[in-house]
């Protein structure tokens, strides 16, 4: 083992050792002209000094000719271990007074004529010396010039040891870089690295494709302790070569509940599915006569889990907000649902009104709602809805805890409402493979800042096995927000986060609706018969129609505009249009809601005192729930859908109108804030802050040919079809189970090394 481990770390170690001897060749030189530039500057400024010493005696003692003097000046100037010699010359170039180791080859150093630099290096015999010269003047009149000799024996010594030490530094340093590399080759891969390559080479191939020669010597088997590990990886290349002989026919099939089951039996061994989120997809309310009635609520939320959940059953645990909820559970807080056929069980759990103001209307829809979406709306954070959203979160992760009969569920936490579950139950239970999908946009990292208590927010959600958004750009910035705030591991091309030890999934799944959604609608012209009836408005009437919660991200003001905009643009409309808007009541107790609604009262009523007349409305304003059998009505009954949220994570609305039309007629007017707008190209895409943009697009929708009609809405049903809502959830659940078993697999490696270490040691 150790031999291979060295002949491993050879191949390492030659390229390595070629690269430092490289290096050295080219830093050597380098290092030797650094040491003589700047001995050479170092000299020079030396001999000026030297000069400019010996320059007053020595003008004195050639204007009397004292030689003695000068020769005593002269030798006691050598003295000086570097200084090698002196010498004189007068004008005329003639060699007056030297020292006696004055060179006789360097004669009086006369400069070149031509105007050269003088070289201040010169080689003799002896070995290279530095020849600096200085003019000795008197008022004026030249006298001469001393020639001063450096020895630059020293300089060559310097570059030698220099060299040397270059030379011993690279070699300790290719020394220890071995050594390292043995010890950690041999520390890493001893034990089970022969045997693993053995079965990568003869056992691992899967039994459909593996084949041995005839006559051939059959692979020696593998050791037993590593059987389960192989058995793991035999799987998954079976998996691997399955998936590639039938990949052209699954990308181009359906999916269908039927398909999301069969992944949740075989890729997830049926293991149980907890979906955790604030809105219950039931509502049992008390009318007044004492009678309960149940109501979806308007959500695209429940509108696209809540198919999930009816393929897949399960438990779905919800806050239980309707005034009969507690009476239609049982002691377990548990209801089946659908009511008239179920398949899958509401697990509810109550709230105190301190709590729900806190957590819900408070940290959550004061705080994170506005942060997270560019309306201009400013976010509100109290350290009192902060504990409540806390103890919100605790007491759901509790609940799911309690109802896991596993110890590795699978779990969808929805949105942004449950920041802290996942941590929560990550620590409780870890081998539960835990989905989040934030349904709402990601701001950027610097508006994310803005939350005093982000880093608590972005640990909780990194407790999720994966975290999903509705487009890449969401994605993106989440990544940012994590890599600005925390101290974690990034990897962008996977697009994962390790942080604590733990790996989280990042990805984009684009959420949709299921197909058909409701299949047993009236026909479109009954439809447009009834509605328009209801409405009181001529048969030929031009009906445009827009259904949101009633909240500041959903572009109605600005729709609005629009729709005053198009009747001044094309005054022939007043009389023949009315715009149909359905907005159901949200968060009526916070202020900033109860202040948008009356700007949307008072606006409607605005376009319709100015455009109106008796008996025609061009705005019809609807605050009110409507179930989603009405709503397919009004799709169904209308020329054109308006969408024109000012941001948004999907919006299920644009989808749900095009499933709705199977008559393939009908316009949709889309924002381009939404991430709808990055599937639904075929849609009149608008910004929704241009109401002139709007304006157009609505009457274009309204007079758009039947023919173009039908191109539009044929291409945009097509892909709603295929990327349908159980698209969406298998997607996530493939690459969850994609994660379990590769963690699986991991454990055993790890189980198997830890193993043979401990026989080897």
């Amino acid at each position: 083992m150790l031999s291979r481990s060295v002949k491993l770390s050879l191949r390492f170690m030659f390229p390595l050792a070629i690269l430092l001897g490289l290096f050295a060749y080219i830093v050597v030189p380098l290092m030797d002209n650094l040491t003589l530039r700047w001995s050479v500057r170092d000299l020079d400024n030396r001999s000026q000094l030297l000069a400019a010493t010996l320059q007053v005696p020595l003008r004195e003692d050639v204007l009397l000719n004292d030689k003695a003097h000068i020769k005593k000046l002269f030798d006691g100037a050598i003295e000086d271990e570097r200084l090698f010699a002196l010498g004189f010359c007068d004008p005329s170039g003639k060699l007056l007074y030297k020292t006696s180791t004055y060179p006789q080859s360097l004669g009086c150093w006369e400069k070149p004529t031509d105007g050269t630099k003088q070289k201040s290096l010169v080689q003799l015999p002896r070995g290279p010396v530095h020849v600096a010269d200085t003019p000795i003047e008197d008022n004026g009149t030249g006298l001469g010039r001393l020639i001063l000799v450096h020895d630059m024996s020293f300089i060559e010594r310097r570059s030698a040891e220099t060299t040397k030490y270059v030379l011993i530094f690279f070699a300790l340093l290719g020394v220890a870089i071995a050594f390292l590399t043995l010890l950690v080759s041999h520390l890493s891969w001893r034990g089970w690295l022969a045997s693993l390559n053995d079965v990568l080479r003869g056992q691992l191939l899967p039994r459909d494709v593996k084949s041995t020669a005839p006559g051939a010597t059959p692979p020696p088997p593998p050791p037993p302790e590593m059987e389960p590990l192989i058995g793991e990886l035999r799987s998954l290349l079976e998996e691997y070569h399955e998936e590639r002989q039938s990949s052209s026919s699954n990308n181009s099939a359906e999916w269908a509940p039927e398909k999301l089951k069969a992944l949740l039996q075989q890729d997830l061994a049926g293991d149980q599915v907890l979906v955790v989120s604030n809105r219950e997809p039931y509502i049992h309310e008390k009318n007044a006569d004492g009678t309960i009635r149940v109501r979806r609520p308007a959500s695209g939320l429940v509108t696209a889990v809540e198919a999930v959940m009816r393929a897949c059953s399960g438990t779905w645990i919800a806050h239980g907000a309707g005034s009969a909820d507690r009476e239609t559970v049982d002691r377990n807080d548990h209801v089946p649902v659908p009511p008239k056929n179920p398949s899958y069980t509401l697990r509810r759990v109550w709230l105190t009104e301190e709590e729900e103001k806190g957590y819900y209307y408070g940290f959550a829809n004061e705080g994170l709602w506005p942060l997270c979406h560019i309306a201009h709306v400013r976010p509100v954070f109290r350290s009192s809805d902060w504990e409540e959203y806390v103890k919100v979160n605790r007491r759901f992760a509790d609940a799911v805890i309690k109802e896991a009969r596993t110890d590795n569920p699978v779990v969808l936490v929805q949105d942004y409402h449950f920041a802290l579950l996942p941590r929560m139950v990550r620590e409780a239970l870890p081998k539960a493979t835990i989905i989040t999908f934030w349904h709402i946009p990601w701001p950027n990292s610097e508006s994310f800042g803005i939350c005093p208590w982000r880093e608590e927010i972005l640990e909780g959600m990194l407790g999720s096995t994966i975290l999903g958004f509705h487009t890449p750009f969401h994605r993106k910035n989440f990544l940012d927000t994590v890599d600005r705030y925390l101290e974690t591991r990034i990897e962008p091309e996977a697009s994962t986060i390790s942080y604590g030890n733990e790996l989280t999934q990042v990805e984009d799944y684009p959420i949709s609706i299921a197909w058909p959604d409701y299949p047993d609608t009236q026909p479109v012209e009954q439809c447009r018969t009834e509605i328009r009836q209801i409405l009181g408005v001529p048969e030929d009437h031009l009906l445009a129609f827009g259904v949101d919660r009633l909240d500041y991200t959903k572009g109605i003001l600005e729709r609005f505009q629009a729709v005053e905009s198009m009747l001044e643009r094309h005054p022939t409309m007043i009389g023949k249009f009315s715009f149909v808007q359905i907005a159901a009541p949200s968060r009526s107790d916070l202020e900033e809601y109860m202040n948008f609604e009356q700007r949307v009262r008072k606006l409607a009523a605005r376009v319709n005192d100015r455009f109106g007349s008796d008996g025609y409305l061009p705005i019809i304003l609807k605050i009110e729930h409507h179930e989603q059998a009405e709503l397919q009505r009004y799709f169904r009954a209308s020329e054109v859908c308006m969408v024109t949220s000012l941001h948004d994570g999907m919006n299920l609305v644009a989808k749900e109108f095009i499933a709705a039309r199977d008559d393939e007629r009908g316009a949709l007017v889309l924002s381009q804030f939404t991430g709808a707008a990055r599937e639904l190209h075929e849609a009149l895409i608008i910004n929704p802050y241009h109401i002139e943009q709007g304006a157009e697009a609505l009457y274009r929708g309204l007079t758009m040919p039947p023919v173009e009609q039908r191109e539009r809405m044929r291409s945009m049903r097509d892909r709603v079809r295929r990327f349908n809502v159980y698209r969406w959830a298998g997607h996530m659940l493939l690459d969850a189970a994609r994660l379990r078993k590769r963690e699986k697999v991991m454990q055993k490696i790890r189980s198997h090394s830890r193993g043979n270490l401990r026989r080897v040691s």
